[in-house]
């Protein structure tokens, strides 16, 4: 058997033993999706990182700048690094101190029950869709340094995933989020030195790129706005990201949960930075690559003596699984804790459990569907970032930070902004749809929320 398939072998059943070595602990609903609020600033700021340093970076960001330069980037890393201290900053503390199981609770309790519904309406897809890009990236990852082909791969991460994030819940999912961290952290390093010194070495190597590729702020042929619509869908799509906040939650103290998110947004961007250096790098060293995606793993097989390959190719799938396995908890916990529970009122703490449990199965099931029907990791990730979150981050700021606007003001600018951006895209009326949508959706807050309190007087 290829040694890099033992190798994964022997990862996943490391996961597993975590997994069911945590889910011991797990005795209430709280303990499953908030780790009982327990973690610190080591495991959560390691969490975020892993949680967002997924294959989006690794394959799609190296891909990306592959094709475009350094423009590429824009996104990934330097768009979700921002995006994740700017959380920092702004929301995390807010958020802790409210002692919310999952983001939802907040729309429900700030606002209503019908709003904290629809919030789930919006904020599901992009979940879903985030998990299928790391499902399908692993696919990719897997017949790359294996026999198997995507479609096998695909059903192989599937099946992993699920199995192993179903154990232990955020406790587990944390702790395993630390140890993949350092194995991404080694491996692109490693794979960043070897390529580097083949190449002239760091800066030698760097000389050799075209000036135009390195061009970072170049705007060609778009405007202002298409730069600002480009920042916009990684930065206010992280601030309602499900999966961050979950982390955010699960910490010990409001502190805990902003530092968390500067730190590892501080580390995402510094080891964001490896497969943007081998994206410029790529055209001189694999010329005319037919699957720009494939580019990291194409250096890794070439430049890699075996053993550094099987790291390399471990330090991907941590990645991968450390992405995916929050993307289906935090979503499974939303459907249990916010539209089963409640179904339910007198739903023993075991039972709630395993609710949660078996809409993590169910998510990863659709999330499997999702990836074999799309094209590129790329597009899976800046359709996740965007579908819903426009009116969602408006509703969500006002309704953190103000006493102004109600339910009605809420329900009106979630649905301006999902079906604004949506015909954005669907008809091509405007080239920056996010941009317009969440313009709209804060129009429509204000008018609508004036108009609540004028009522109320």
């Amino acid at each position: 058997m290829n040694p890099v398939v033992w190798g994964v072998l022997a990862y996943v059943l490391l996961q597993f033993a975590i997994g069911a070595w945590v889910a011991r602990r797990i005795a209430t609903e709280r303990d499953y999706i908030n780790a009982g609020r327990r973690l610190g600033l080591g495991i959560a700021a390691f969490s975020v990182f892993a949680t967002w340093f997924g294959a989006e970076v690794i394959v799609g960001a190296a891909g990306s700048v592959y094709s475009e330069g350094l423009v590429g980037a824009t996104i990934d890393p330097f768009g979700y690094a921002a995006a994740l201290v700017i959380v920092g900053v702004t929301i995390a503390a807010p958020l802790w101190r409210q002692g919310y199981v999952t983001f939802a609770d907040f729309f429900r309790e700030r606002y209503s029950r019908s709003v904290e519904r629809l919030a789930i309406v919006l904020i599901l897809p992009g979940t879903i869709i985030w998990g299928a890009a790391q499902i399908r990236a692993f696919g990719q990852v897997m017949g790359s340094v294996s026999d198997l082909p995507l479609i096998a791969g695909i059903v192989l991460a599937t099946v992993i995933v699920i199995a192993y994030t179903v154990l232990g819940g955020l406790m587990a999912d944390a702790i395993t989020d630390f140890i993949q961290a350092i194995g991404v952290i080694a491996g692109l390093v490693i794979l960043m030195l070897v390529v580097g010194m083949e190449a002239g070495g760091l800066v030698g190597s760097l000389e050799r790129v075209e000036p135009e590729r390195l061009a970072y702020f170049s705007i060609g042929d778009s405007g202002p706005l298409e730069l600002l619509e480009q920042w916009a869908i990684p930065i206010f799509g992280t601030m309602v990201s499900v999966e961050l906040i979950a982390r955010i939650l699960g910490t010990n103290s409001a502190s805990t949960a902003r530092n968390a998110c500067l730190v590892g947004g501080g580390l995402y961007l510094c080891v964001g930075l490896s497969p943007v250096y081998l994206g410029l790098l790529g055209p001189e060293l694999l010329p005319g690559l037919a699957e720009p995606e494939q580019l990291v793993p194409e250096l890794a097989e070439k430049y890699l003596p075996t053993f550094l390959y099987v790291m390399f190719a471990g330090a991907v799938i941590s990645a991968i699984l450390s992405t995916v396995d929050s993307v289906l908890l935090s979503g499974g916990s939303i459907i249990s804790h916010n539209l089963l529970a409640p179904m339910r009122p007198g739903m023993s703490e075991a039972n709630r459990v395993r609710a949660a449990r078996g809409c993590v199965i169910a998510l990863g099931l659709v999330a499997f569907a999702i990836a074999l029907r799309s094209t590129t990791i790329h597009e899976l990730i800046e359709t996740a970032s965007s579908i819903g979150s426009a009116g969602l981050i408006v509703v969500a700021l006002f309704g953190l930070f103000t006493r102004f606007g109600g339910p009605a003001a809420a329900i009106a600018a979630m649905l301006t902004g999902g079906l604004g951006w949506f015909a954005g895209v669907l008809w091509e009326l405007t080239s920056v749809p996010y941009v317009s949508a969440i313009g709209l959706a804060l129009l429509v807050y204000i008018g609508v929320g004036a108009l609540e309190r004028r009522l109320a007087a």
